[in-house]
């Protein structure tokens, strides 16, 4: 079955000086070319597979129906090796409509009410595919998640699913275009609403835990972090790898990410950043840059740097407030500031946003600015271009009536967004099977 849903509109990429309604553009009748049917049946099948390896996902699924053998080739090895190795990377995203994470898995824990299972499981049924190059949606659906799972992380084409509940945390690992799905160990040590981060390449798996603490049933604290590493040449540790937060931090819940071989993550009052060494098993604060002016600081990767993105308001000082971005250097401590928005976008964000704050996201040259509390205001920035522009609303969400500021009493749903990168194989599918069998843990 084709997983994916496309729009029938193409929308056309909008400069960020327009905030007009953004026009559609219906596909003209422009005709290419004709290869004559003789010469394709004629091409040797290697070089017609290394062509379909090439195409995007969307378009695949599409060509599988012109034949049984084109239809086959998604269960032949052969053509998945082929396709490891020339198809190109593609630096999308995933987003999820949900209500704001750590407060809908407070409620889900205090209550569990028909309706809110209802709207659990459509959010968590259904994601929305973006391609930043072509400014186009696709909707994907999750048939196999149950409810009571939350997206919580992304790598190598894989999407990290955790249980909402209070407690050890079960852990589900979904390639949602072969909709394939393998649950990991749980964790050991009991959590509320963990940091997590997750790093997949072809030949291991990197998963951490951090935080919420439950140290009893109604009191949470960060005191620990606990790990899981497998790799193909036979080095494991199922949750066996545990390491002390740094005194007096405070984590807010959500992700982590990895940047060359270390999880970063926010420590906020005041604001730091959080560094964990994966192979030294240990934790380190670094001081965030103008950390007493920041607003809604993200941490996000980017071509293998760490970037932090943060509105900065010096209230006392006669500075414009401005959107930035800094990079962390080499030597891990000293932060540069490599774009800042221009200020007549930042003003018309600003209004937009209205003070509720933003979460980044970032993959490949892209990152992606999205307002809280809205599906359909977020902007993106192409570090290659040097170009802003305002992404176009996706076309499969029915945009809510919701409450324009913090303390309104309607529904918060908002787009939470995740770097995906579409692929049919992932290389460490043959380890994660692997995970059925018994293991002699290995502790580092």
């Amino acid at each position: 079955m084709d997983p994916f849903h496309t729009s029938p509109m193409s929308i056309p990429n909008i400069p960020y000086g327009f905030m007009t309604s953004i026009p559609i553009t219906t596909n003209t009748s422009v005709n290419p070319p004709k290869m004559d049917c003789r010469i394709w049946s004629r091409l040797p099948h290697r070089l017609i597979d290394r062509i379909i390896a090439c195409l995007p996902p969307p378009a695949f699924f599409r060509a599988r129906s012109v034949c049984k053998r084109w239809y086959s080739l998604i269960f032949s090895n052969t053509f998945l090796e082929l396709y490891l190795q020339v198809s190109p990377h593609r630096h999308w995203f995933l987003f999820f409509k949900q209500q704001s994470l750590k407060n809908h898995i407070l409620k889900n824990n205090s209550t569990t009410t028909h309706n809110n299972n209802n709207t659990s499981c459509r959010a968590h049924c259904e994601g929305y595919l973006f391609d930043p190059d072509n400014l186009k949606w696709y909707r994907i659906s999750f048939p196999l998640i149950p409810t009571g799972f939350s997206p919580a992380s992304s790598s190598g084409g894989l999407i990290c699913w955790v249980s909402e509940e209070g407690g050890s945390k079960s852990i589900l690992l979904c390639n949602p275009l072969i909709n394939s799905l393998v649950q990991l160990p749980s964790t050991l040590r009991p959590r509320l609403c963990p940091s997590i981060g997750l790093t997949i390449t072809n030949s291991s798996i990197d998963l951490a835990f951090a935080g919420d603490d439950l140290i009893s049933p109604y009191a949470v604290k960060n005191l620990t972090s606990e790990s899981f590493h497998i790799d193909g040449g036979g080095f494991y540790s199922i949750w066996g790898t545990t390491a002390s937060l740094p005194r007096l931090c405070s984590l807010e819940s959500g992700r982590m990410v990895h940047v060359q071989g270390r999880f970063y993550c926010m420590n906020y009052s005041p604001f730091s950043v959080l560094g964990y060494d994966i192979s030294m098993n240990e934790w380190s604060k670094i001081q965030a840059p103008m950390r007493r002016f920041l607003r809604s600081p993200s941490l996000v990767e980017s071509r293998g740097k760490l970037i932090l993105v943060a509105a900065v308001e010096k209230s006392k000082l006669n500075v414009p407030k401005s959107m930035r971005l800094w990079t962390l250097q080499e030597c891990g401590s000293m932060w540069v500031e490599m774009e800042r928005m221009p200020q007549q976008l930042y003003n018309q964000f600003a209004e937009i946003e209205d003070g509720r704050g933003f979460n980044s996201v970032a993959h490949g040259q892209f990152v992606v600015i999205q307002v809280k509390g809205s599906a359909d205001k977020a902007l993106l920035f192409d570090f290659v271009g040097k170009k802003w522009a305002w992404i176009p609303p996706c076309p499969y969400i029915n945009i809510m009536n919701n409450s324009g500021g913090g303390g309104g009493g309607g529904r918060e749903d908002e787009l939470h967004g995740f770097p995906y990168e579409p692929r049919l194989a992932v290389p460490i599918t043959a380890l994660l099977e692997q995970l059925t069998l018994p293991f002699n843990n290995f502790t580092a």
